[in-house]
C-alpha cells in the first residue's frame, strides 16, 4: 500500500493537481458555487410546496403555483446565474474586467435561446377555438435556462471570454481617453467583443437554425444517463475522490469541477419532476453522495470519528474528541490532517473501501425504491440524517439508511483502526520511555 500511495503522490497527483487549477475548470467550479445560495433557498420552497406530511400538503395544495415561484426564479434559472459567475471568474483569471466577462457570457448564453412571440401563439390558439389567455408579448422559454442549459452556459462562457481575451490581446477594442470614468471605459472596451459574440451566435442560432442547446444535450445524454442512473456513475466518482484525498488532493474539487454540471442537471430534472408531481427520474445527483455516502465528510469518516473517541491511544482519542462535532456537520479536515488520513497507508484502504460499499448499498436501495430519490439541495452542513430527510422531501427510509451506513462504515474501519491504534500506542510508549530516560540522565 505504501508503494501504491507513493505512486499516487509522484505520478498521479501532479496531473490531477494541475487539472484542479486549470483556469476553465476553476471558472466552472467558482461560477457554479456562486449559485449555491440561490439553489438552496429555492429548493426549500419545494419542501413548502410539497411537505412530507399529507395534511400539510393538502392545506397548501391550492397555492402550490404561487409557492413555487421562488423555486422557478432561482433553481429554474441556475444556468443563467452560473453563466455570469463563470464568465466573471474566467475573465478575472486572465486579468480582464470580471464584470465585462460575466455580462458577455450571459449575453452569449441568452443568444442561444430564441424568444417566443406568445401573442402569436395565443392568436393561433384563439383561431383554433381556445380562449381565456391574456396576451403578454415576447417571452423566453425557461426550459433551457435551468439545469438543462448548464452545458450551453459553460460553452457560452468559454466562447465569450476567449473572444474578449483575443480581441484585447490584439488591441481590437475601443480605447477611451484617460479622463473618461473607468466604468464607462470598460463598457466601450467590451463593445467590439460584444458585437462579435452576438453576431456570431445570432447567425448560428437564428439564420442557420442550429439549436446549440439541443446539440450539446444530445452529446451529453449518454454521459448524463451513466452518471445519474448506473452503478458506475456512483462508484467511479467515489473511487477517484477518495483516491485523490488519500494522496492529499481535495478530490471533490477536482472531480466535482468535471461532474458538478452533470449533477446539477440531474438535480434540476428531479426537482422539476417533483414540482410537476411526476416520478423522479434520476438516482444519483450530487445529493445522493452528500447524504448517503459522504457521511461526516469524504471517506464516510463519521464512523471513524466515533471509533477514535474511544481509542486507547491518547493522541487518537484527543483527535476523535475534537473531530466528532465537525464530523457530525460533515467537516472532516480535523481528521484528514489530525489522524492523519492523508498519506496514511493503513487507513487509506477503509477510506476508499467504506464509501464504495455504502455507495453500492445506497444505489440499490434508491434504485429499487426503498429510499426516496433526491430533489432538494439541503445545506451540506446539516447532520446527515436531517439532510437526507430534507433532500428526499421527507423519506424516513433515507434517515434509516444513513444510520445503517454509519454502522457499516464503522465495521469496515474497525480492523484497520485497531492496527493503526496499536502502532500509535507503541509510538506513545516509546516517546514516554525516551522522555523518562532523558529526565533520569
Amino acid at each position: 500500500m505504501e508503494k501504491f500511495l507513493k505512486w499516487i503522490e509522484e505520478k498521479f497527483m501532479p496531473p490531477m493537481a494541475r487539472l484542479a487549477e486549470q483556469r476553465h475548470l476553476r471558472a466552472i467550479r467558482d461560477g457554479i458555487i456562486s449559485t449555491l445560495s440561490l439553489i438552496i433557498v429555492g429548493s426549500f420552497f419545494l419542501i413548502i410546496a410539497f411537505p412530507p406530511v399529507k395534511s400539510w400538503a393538502d392545506a397548501v395544495a391550492p397555492n402550490v403555483g404561487k409557492i413555487l415561484i421562488p423555486f422557478r426564479m432561482t433553481m429554474g434559472l441556475m444556468a443563467l446565474y452560473a453563466a455570469y459567475g463563470m464568465g466573471y471568474s474566467l475573465a478575472k483569471s486572465y486579468k480582464l474586467d470580471g464584470v465585462s466577462g460575466g455580462v458577455l457570457s450571459l449575453a452569449a448564453f441568452l443568444m442561444m435561446t430564441i424568444p417566443v412571440n406568445v401573442d402569436g401563439v395565443l392568436k393561433k390558439a384563439a383561431e383554433a377555438g381556445i380562449q381565456g389567455a391574456n396576451p403578454i408579448g415576447w417571452a423566453l422559454p425557461m426550459g433551457n435556462l435551468g439545469g438543462a442549459g448548464m452545458f450551453a452556459a459553460i460553452l457560452a462562457m468559454i466562447f465569450a471570454v476567449e473572444v474578449l481575451r483575443i480581441l484585447k490581446k490584439y488591441n481590437v477594442t475601443l480605447k477611451m481617453p484617460e479622463q473618461v470614468p473607468e466604468s464607462v471605459s470598460r463598457s466601450f472596451e467590451a463593445l467590439i467583443p460584444a458585437a462579435v459574440i452576438i453576431v456570431v451566435l445570432w447567425f448560428i442560432r437564428v439564420w442557420l437554425n442550429f439549436d446549440i442547446q439541443k446539440f450539446i444535450m444530445d452529446i451529453f445524454a449518454p454521459v448524463k444517463g451513466v452518471a445519474g442512473n448506473s452503478i458506475w456513475g456512483v462508484l467511479v466518482p467515489i473511487f477517484l475522490i477518495t483516491l485523490l484525498w488519500s494522496a492529499g488532493i481535495h478530490g471533490a474539487s477536482v472531480i466535482g469541477s468535471v461532474l458538478r454540471p452533470i449533477w446539477l442537471v440531474l438535480l434540476e430534472e428531479n426537482a422539476a419532476a417533483l414540482a410537476a408531481g411526476q416520478p423522479l427520474p434520476n438516482i444519483a445527483p450530487e445529493q445522493f453522495f452528500q447524504w448517503l455516502v459522504w457521511i461526516g465528510g469524504a471517506g464516510a469518516t463519521l464512523g471513524l470519528a466515533i471509533l477514535l473517541c474511544f481509542s486507547k491511544s491518547e493522541y487518537l482519542k484527543k483527535v476523535g474528541r475534537f473531530s466528532i462535532i465537525p464530523a457530525i456537520f460533515n467537516i472532516n479536515e480535523p481528521m484528514m490532517f489530525g489522524v492523519p488520513l492523508v498519506m496514511n497507508p493503513i487507513l487509506a484502504i477503509p477510506f476508499i473501501v467504506a464509501p464504495l460499499v455504502i455507495g453500492i448499498i445506497s444505489y440499490i436501495a434508491v434504485s429499487i425504491g426503498i429510499v426516496g430519490r433526491f430533489a432538494i439541495n439541503a445545506p451540506w452542513t446539516l447532520p446527515a440524517p436531517i439532510g437526507a430527510y430534507f433532500a428526499t422531501n421527507g423519506s424516513i427510509s433515507a434517515v434509516i439508511l444513513v444510520i445503517i451506513n454509519i454502522l457499516i462504515s464503522m465495521v469496515i474501519y474497525y480492523p484497520f483502526f485497531k492496527v493503526y491504534e496499536k502502532k500509535m500506542i507503541e509510538e506513545e510508549k516509546a516517546q514516554i520511555a525516551a522522555t523518562e530516560s532523558t529526565l533520569n540522565m
